[in-house]
């Protein structure tokens, strides 16, 4: 997970218990735990990226490791839910996988799940055990008023109809106006025409998403904002997936600038995409790791941004 834990674990002045994961030859995954968590308060950080499926296996392993081992409480830490995605049947015979996670999670062990921007909020009904489904909008609000030059002529812009909620809150917080580019398909597998409602003529467009995988629909609502009058585009993005041919979307794009979080980690995007930029949450995450683990609420991380 790259410098993510680490820096976590820095704020909370704490170190990173000694765990080793390997694999078999033919693929299976073994957790080693290497000290002693009898009744102690167990947090797993785990983000769903990268090796997906690997990666929730071990997190299912080590949370059954400790459950085994006697911890007292198992929190499982995800910054990024994985199969988020997957949360309805949207079409015949399709899985509901976010359950399905939720229920393994469940089984495994865990008695706590700490996550941040879900998909769908209703995700954490999915669960029996309580989950603190932690905000990126407080740390989006100071970024774009510290970051984003003369943003006080800025409009909010949703790049579909199921980000509006999120979009507009984040426009009434800034007194800033909000616009809506809606997709339009003619036909299945035809590429869709965006049609943008509102005016965006000489301001700076900020598109605002909770996940940004390949990054077609960024790259093409960035270019109707600015076939429609936008000085300039910024995207910003809670969970940068930033797979397939992301990068060379966004560097051949009119975007000015993809900020994203690293819940997901992307050191080495980065290096390969200059107008990628990091919103540090580990600040959230550990405060909320702290509250949790002394007892106190978590409520305020909804709406403050913690430093």
């Amino acid at each position: 997970l790259d410098d993510e834990p680490f820096d976590l674990f820095r704020r909370l002045g704490t170190d990173l218990a000694n765990v080793t994961v390997s694999k078999y030859s033919n693929q299976e995954t073994a957790v080693t735990i290497g000290e002693s968590v009898r009744d102690e308060d167990v947090f797993i950080i785990q983000s769903g990226c990268g090796e997906i499926n690997d990666h929730l296996m071990e997190l299912l392993i080590m949370i059954n490791a400790c459950k085994t081992a006697s911890a007292r409480r198992i929190t499982a830490v995800l910054p990024c839910f994985p199969y988020a995605r997957q949360d309805k049947k949207d079409k015949s015979r399709a899985p509901i996988s976010a359950k399905l996670v939720a229920n393994m999670l469940s089984v495994a062990g865990a008695d706590h799940v700490i996550t941040m921007d879900l998909h769908a909020s209703q995700i954490q009904g999915f669960f029996d055990c309580p989950v603190d489904n932690l905000y990126g909008e407080p740390s989006v609000l100071r970024y774009i008023r510290e970051n984003v030059p003369d943003w006080k002529r800025a409009i909010i812009v949703s790049p579909d109809a199921g980000g509006a909620k999120r979009a507009t809150s984040i426009a009434d917080h800034l007194d800033l106006d909000f616009a809506l580019i809606h997709k339009e398909r003619k036909k299945a597998n035809e590429v869709s025409r965006m049609v943008l409602v509102g005016d965006v003529t000489d301001k700076i467009a900020i598109l605002v998403d909770d996940m940004a995988d390949t990054c077609g629909t960024l790259g093409l609502a960035a270019k109707t904002l600015m076939d429609n009058g936008a000085s300039a585009v910024y995207a910003i993005v809670i969970h940068g997936v930033l797979s397939g041919k992301a990068l060379d979307v966004i560097n051949n794009s009119v975007l000015t600038r993809v900020v994203v979080t690293n819940t997901i980690p992307h050191a080495e995007k980065k290096k390969v995409c200059p107008k990628l930029d990091t919103i540090d949450v580990s600040a959230v995450l550990a405060e909320a790791i702290r509250r949790t683990h002394n007892g106190e609420s978590v409520s305020y991380l909804f709406g403050h941004a913690a430093i």
